[in-house]
């Protein structure tokens, strides 16, 4: 997976590429706890994210909750978003597309 990052004033936004499995969620966990106070808004760019595990979907959760809600997922593939679904995080996360 990678990780590409963009900062505009106190929005940050990640895209995500690949697969956020087991293997990569420690990568992206290192992103999220390396978070700085600048950043009030974080959004995720899903449009190249092919796969998410539980794992991923774990750290998803933590990103939520380091910005105490102050997070978007972007273009979210149908796939992606039924993972979501079934977990019933769509009730809670925010979406874009």
């Amino acid at each position: 997976m990678t990780i590409e990052r963009n900062m505009k004033g106190t929005t940050l936004q990640l895209k995500l590429s690949g697969w956020l499995d087991t293997q990569s969620a420690p990568m992206f966990e290192e992103v999220i706890n390396g978070l700085g106070e600048m950043v009030r808004t974080l959004t995720i760019d899903c449009s190249a994210l092919e796969y998410i595990s539980s794992a991923g979907l774990r750290q998803i959760v933590a990103a939520y909750k380091k910005m105490t809600g102050n997070l978007t997922l972007r273009n979210v593939s149908d796939e992606i978003m039924n993972v979501i679904r079934m977990t019933g995080l769509d009730r809670r996360l925010k979406f874009e597309k």
